[in-house]
């Protein structure tokens, strides 16, 4: 039977050790139905979907992650790809302007303009895409989406967002769009911290705000709730990128006079 090395944090493994938790068990079950996600994702024909086909076949997605896909779709179509990858996935996000994950992206110091700038530039291509004449998803797109639901779980959450969507593209190691995050400065465990302080902060700035307030933002955030939104995100990240910078001040002064 073949082996699979799987690296874990020190906390983390430390915890599994205490737990007396069946590595080898849990990991197989947690790939299998990976595994079995992923296969579902990949084998979606996208042609003629339409949000009650896409609620169907990703239930826990909530209705503005389920736009973003559609949008992705679409974008896909427009510039002729034969796949949707992940730099549609991100595209689609950009576009549909209402969603958390901009407003993380905002607190990080990305701005969704330059991150749409820096996308127009960027091939789309992507691997596993088998020839076919039906619209699917690329092989790091379906993994960026099953990366999303990865994260949702691990948070506790019994829904996908377009945070956790976000997360998913930033995970996975070969699509386009989780390069160009990347590149822009968006780190998993940061990006992760932030998406966290997101939403307690804005359960937080919800219950703050007066209902009539709120129902001229129906469609999102209203401006005063996004501007202390990420003010709330910026604090909760700032003890965070403190301990990065003095952790990199650690690592440039070896070797050094």
């Amino acid at each position: 039977m073949p082996k699979i090395n799987v690296y874990l944090p020190d906390e983390l493994a430390e915890a599994v050790r205490v737990a007396g938790i069946p590595v080898s068990a849990v990991c197989q079950r947690a790939l299998e139905q990976a595994v079995r996600r992923v296969s579902a994702i990949r084998e979606t024909a996208l042609g003629d979907l339409d949000d009650a086909d896409l609620a169907a076949r990703l239930p826990h997605f909530t209705p503005r992650a389920r736009a973003v896909v559609l949008l992705a779709v679409d974008r896909s179509r427009d510039d002729g790809s034969a796949a949707v990858g992940t730099a549609h996935l991100l595209a689609g996000m950009l576009a549909e302007g209402t969603n958390l994950a901009l407003h993380v992206l905002r607190a990080e110091e990305i701005e969704p303009e330059r991150v749409l700038r820096d996308l127009a530039g960027q091939p789309t291509a992507e691997p596993g895409v088998e020839p076919d004449d039906v619209l699917r998803f690329t092989g790091p797109a379906a993994n960026a989406l099953e990366l999303a639901v990865t994260e949702a779980t691990a948070l506790g959450h019994n829904y996908v967002g377009c945070e956790h969507l976000l997360l998913g593209l930033i995970a996975e190691p070969d699509g386009v769009g989780g390069q160009l995050l990347r590149s822009l400065g968006a780190e998993l465990r940061l990006t992760r911290r932030a998406v966290v302080a997101a939403l307690a902060g804005y359960v937080h700035l919800r219950a703050q705000t007066p209902p009539q307030a709120e129902s001229a933002g129906a469609a999102g955030p209203s401006p005063e709730i996004a501007a202390l939104l990420s003010a709330a995100i910026r604090r909760e990240l700032q003890p965070v990128v403190a301990r990065l910078d003095r952790l990199e001040e650690r690592v440039g002064g070896t070797g050094t006079d």
